[in-house]
């Protein structure tokens, strides 16, 4: 009689905790089961969308050299590959909102008002985010609230930089929020100051002089602006990692856009004595050119990157998904030349100073490499998007 011999469990498939050991066993279940929704959410939203690629779309074949690895390996390769594909999509879609900005007509304030609200009734459609909201403290909903604010802040002075200078400025002042992080996040966060990061801080100094030089005199002003929706990602990206980590990062995002929109709301009224430069009438209806641009903006580029990042996040590392999310200001500006134009409103100095700051971001998680995502939300509110900080 042959004897039955009990086979070890299978080895776990890779995911977000596999290249760090900071995570339990009860973190790595969770991590699945929220995963797992992110998957079937994002290809809900994908396939809506006509996404091409979806989610669960099939790969190129692989090399016979890959045919030879065992299929867990072979299966973890192409689900990388894949999630690579998705994450640099994602990252162009991201760098195409400063050339949407500028695309739609309407002034700063309308234009972050009507983002917002239909981002918000977008994922108020999901019995999920609802769900989620059911979960959560009154403290935690009070939290988010707040933060929320601070993201419709932050988005108003991001357009207010594109319609005071171009999307090239904008898109490079926002680069400048991992250097504010690495000052705020400290303080925030009641931790001791490190050397290097006083060092990341003052190795950007050049290029922004260079920018601010090579720029008209009338764009400054939108320097400036864009500079401060930079500090803006720095205080709020801080603060929310003071919060519970494991809060759905949909119900989030939704929690905090409403509350963003509802910030808007009051304080449209305020505009010209607060921030004169972008003060506007708040009710403005979009003609058709931007009511279509304004849908492209929320559904294509906010909610489904959103979504297909969520996804990538199971098969990449935060230090990997950085890396590929620090390329978005190189793609704005490179659209914002080739879409707008706009290398003739700007010296060539500007561009240098682009180089320096862009340069410096991209050490900059060389100095994190080993912290693992901290609050994915991140990829639906902010214009910079620091998840490994």
């Amino acid at each position: 009689t042959k004897r039955s011999v009990a086979m070890p469990p299978p080895a776990a498939a890779p995911g977000p905790c596999s290249s760090n050991t900071y995570c339990s066993s009860n973190e790595v279940a969770a991590i699945s089961a929220v995963s797992a929704a992110h998957a079937r959410w994002a290809e809900r939203l994908a396939a809506i969308a006509g996404f091409p690629w979806g989610v669960s779309a099939s790969m190129p074949q692989a090399s016979p050299a890959a045919a030879r690895l065992p299929h867990n390996k072979r299966m973890s390769t192409s689900d990388t590959r894949k999630a690579l594909w998705q994450i640099h999509f994602c990252v162009l879609l991201w760098g195409v909102t400063a050339i949407l900005g500028k695309l739609i007509t309407l002034p700063a304030l309308p234009l972050v008002w009507w983002r917002m609200l239909l981002v918000t009734a977008m994922l108020a459609l999901l019995p999920r985010v609802w769900r989620g909201l059911r979960t959560l403290p009154l403290r935690l909903v009070a939290g988010y609230a707040g933060i929320g604010a601070l993201v419709a802040l932050h988005w108003l002075t991001f357009y207010g930089a594109v319609k005071l200078a171009n999307a090239s400025v904008a898109a490079t002042c926002i680069a400048l929020a991992p250097v504010f992080t690495s000052i705020i996040e400290p303080w925030v966060a009641k931790r001791p100051f490190q050397l290097r990061e006083l060092a990341f801080g003052l190795a950007v100094l050049p290029g922004v002089a260079l920018v601010v030089g090579g720029v008209p005199d009338g764009m400054r002003l939108g320097v400036l602006i864009g500079a401060i929706s930079a500090l803006l990602v720095a205080v709020f990206g801080s603060l929310n990692k003071r919060m519970v980590s494991h809060a759905d990062p949909l119900t989030v995002t939704a929690l905090e856009l409403g509350a963003g929109t509802l910030t808007l709301t009051l304080l449209a009224p305020l505009m010209p004595y607060l921030l004169p430069a972008l003060a506007s009438p708040l009710w403005v209806v979009p003609n058709l050119h931007d009511g279509i641009l304004l849908l492209v903006l929320a559904g294509f580029c906010t909610l489904l990157p959103f979504a297909l990042a969520l996804v990538a996040l199971r098969h990449l590392s935060a230090y990997t998904v950085q890396l590929v999310t620090n390329l978005e200001p190189v793609y704005a500006v490179l659209l914002a030349v080739v879409l707008l134009r706009e290398q003739h409103e700007v010296t060539p100095w500007f561009y240098l100073g682009v180089a320096i700051i862009v340069g410096a971001v991209f050490l900059h998680p060389l100095l994190n490499r080993r912290k693992p995502v901290q609050h994915p939300e991140i990829l639906g509110t902010a214009e910079a998007r620091n998840i490994a900080d």
